[in-house]
């Protein structure tokens, strides 16, 4: 299936508006590949993609970090593409917008004591309802929404 996002405008736009979160992504994953080469998984829509031993996944910049442990990471790597994204869209905001919300959601024992007993779904905040849907609209596969 072909990116419907133009990718140079996908890299101008993570390197000039989005600079901010690629540097820490770039320097998080060339630390990884340094660490352990065998952890690269590629490209993934222009992003690229690597493996971590951290609970969880995370997209920073055009760098998408994936949970080591997932089984079919496909979905996850669909709503992490839409993170990619929201970097594109936000620039320099992204980090106070989406990154630090979207850190404190996923990793504060209450949400996730909550989200544990079926009172919410992960995707019911907004940074990741929001990365759900950007990551089906520009790759046209699922989410992890679904």
């Amino acid at each position: 299936m072909k990116n419907k996002f133009s990718y140079p405008l996908y890299l101008f736009l993570q390197w000039t508006w989005g600079i901010v979160q690629n540097v820490i992504g770039g320097f998080l994953y060339l630390f990884l590949i340094l660490k352990d080469p065998r952890r690269m998984r590629g490209n993934f829509f222009g992003a690229k993609v690597i493996s971590w031993k951290l609970d969880g996944s995370a997209g920073i910049g055009m760098f998408i970090f994936l949970d080591d442990r997932l089984r079919d990471p496909r979905r996850v790597l669909v709503h992490e593409y839409g993170h990619t994204i929201q970097s594109c869209i936000l620039g320099p905001f992204y980090l106070f917008v989406i990154g630090i919300p979207s850190l404190i959601w996923a990793n504060l024992p209450i949400f996730q004591r909550n989200r544990r007993r079926g009172r919410y779904t992960y995707s019911r905040f907004y940074p990741e309802k929001w990365a759900n849907r950007l990551g089906r609209r520009y790759t046209g596969l699922d989410s992890i929404d679904r």
